[in-house]
């Protein structure tokens, strides 16, 4: 919740209200209106959202639609997407159950959604240009990335950079100009770029051999069109001599999606209901943001950590999709390889697990726009509906192959691979002074970093939201 406008519960009556929240049944003789909801604080009102969504959760987890469809109601009136940090996320989170709620009925799902046009490969492009422009993040990581490997290219003659998702020309127009400042010269560089439209890699082209160009360095760009999932490795041209350097930025944990359709049927649909004490834990929390209402965690409830979908049989870091892939970059004898994933457990098996981990990772991207961004930027609403909304709808209302948004943790990308043969290469002290500046250059104190087993988490606050290792 916005600092500005929300306090920690400090009084006994104000605690007291919120108590009766654990003791609501949702009945469909409360009616379509509630007007005792408006009435609610904004506090109160954060604490009363999010026992709502889990008591929706369950009930669309349990195949209970009716009561689903009570809660979603109540959810509505209260939740909205230009409100107040917890507002605007439960309003994703509301659509996410509900599209979940629609599949239920296929013919129906496809009926209301059969005229909705909508360029996905463009969206995604915009997205990101905006997220690129509006969060330090991906900047960092990319700085680190190029470090890495102007660090590991070092007398190298021909370098050969293979970009897993070509759509940010930034990146390497950048390492263009910090190889040309080598003491020994620049090599001659060549870039792959996988994307899975044609025009993206040849503006992507165009660009670098400009840059390339104005700086007197022979550069050749091969554009390769498809989707990772389905690439050859021959497409990649690897040549006898080249010094290889492989880029992957937020594009591996997607190969994560056909790993678990076979598993999927055989796994329970629902965690029990336990409601109740994840309520009880959120009415002892003290918060100024949404992120510590959340992070919290005073009594036996769930509190999501790195490990916590350890025991589901999907979240297991055995992978045949991923680890065939990773195998098959080993083979191109790789000098470097360079990951960059966000920080998240989002790969559950159940419904509820993935919805409490998403509410905490999403949470701090929506207290990080509360705090640097005004409520109403255009740029804000668009990132939070076409960005998050659409990555929340993903976790939250797909299954098997079309559930693509499966970020998972370091731990078990340390773990993949290091089965696939990779063994780690630290970051060097001077790339990460270089990310830490930039992020102290932004006029907001939440952004840092840390280092963690050779690699770097890019922070909000205390919290990792990025990952960037090197192999």
């Amino acid at each position: 919740m916005s600092q500005n406008e929300s306090s920690p519960l400090k009084s006994s009556s104000s605690s007291s209200s919120l108590q009766v929240f654990s003791m609501m049944s949702l009945s469909p003789s409360l009616g379509s209106s509630y007007p005792w909801l408006k009435e609610l604080k904004s506090e109160e009102r954060g604490l009363y959202l999010i026992h709502l969504l889990l008591t929706c959760a369950n009930h669309v987890a349990t195949g209970s639609l009716e009561n689903a469809n009570i809660a979603l109601e109540q959810i509505s009136e209260l939740a909205s997407p230009d409100g107040d940090t917890m507002q605007r996320i439960a309003a994703y989170f509301t659509e996410a159950l509900a599209d979940r709620v629609l599949k239920t009925w296929p013919g129906l799902h496809k009926a209301i959604n059969s005229t909705r046009v909508v360029d996905l490969v463009s969206e995604q492009a915009l997205v990101r240009r905006l997220f690129f422009e509006v969060f330090p993040f991906l900047k960092a990581a990319f700085l680190l990335v190029n470090q890495a490997i102007i660090e590991a290219m070092e007398g190298e003659k021909v370098v050969h950079v293979i970009d897993l998702d070509a759509a940010e020309p930034m990146q390497w127009i950048a390492l263009i100009r910090g190889l040309s400042a080598r003491p020994e010269g620049p090599p001659h560089l060549r870039i792959t770029g996988i994307h899975v439209r044609k025009e993206v890699l040849d503006q992507m082209g165009h660009r670098l051999s400009e840059e390339a160009e104005k700086l007197d360095i022979p550069f050749q760009f091969n554009p390769v069109v498809g989707e990772l999932e389905d690439l050859d490795v021959e497409r990649l041209h690897v040549k006898t001599g080249e010094a290889v350097a492989i880029s992957s930025v937020l594009r591996l944990h997607s190969l994560l999606a056909s790993d678990d359709e076979p598993l999927r049927k055989k796994l329970p649909l629902a965690l029990k209901n336990s409601n109740g004490i994840h309520l009880q834990r959120a009415l002892q929390m003290s918060q100024n943001t949404l992120g510590e209402l959340l992070e919290k965690d005073t009594v036996n409830g769930y509190s999501p950590s790195p490990d916590s979908a350890s025991s589901s049989p999907l979240s297991s870091p055995v992978s045949p999709k991923v680890d065939t892939f990773l195998t098959a970059l080993r083979g191109l004898l790789p000098k470097l390889v360079v990951i960059t994933e966000q920080d998240s457990n989002h790969n559950g098996s159940t419904l509820m697990e993935r919805l409490l981990e998403s509410l905490h990772s999403y949470a701090a991207f929506f207290d990080c726009l509360e705090s640097t961004v005004s409520r109403a930027s255009s740029e804000r609403l668009k990132l939070e509906k076409m960005l998050f909304g659409n990555e929340i709808k993903n976790i939250i209302s797909c299954e098997g192959a079309e559930r693509k948004e499966r970020h998972e943790k370091l731990e078990k990308w340390i773990q993949r691979l290091d089965s696939a043969g990779f063994c780690n290469v630290p970051l060097s002290y001077y790339g990460m002074l270089q990310a830490k500046t930039l992020l102290q250059g932004y006029n907001c104190n939440g952004y840092k970093m840390k280092g963690e087993n050779g690699c770097v988490m890019i922070c909000w606050q205390d919290r990792p939201m990025f990952s960037v290792s090197a192999w």
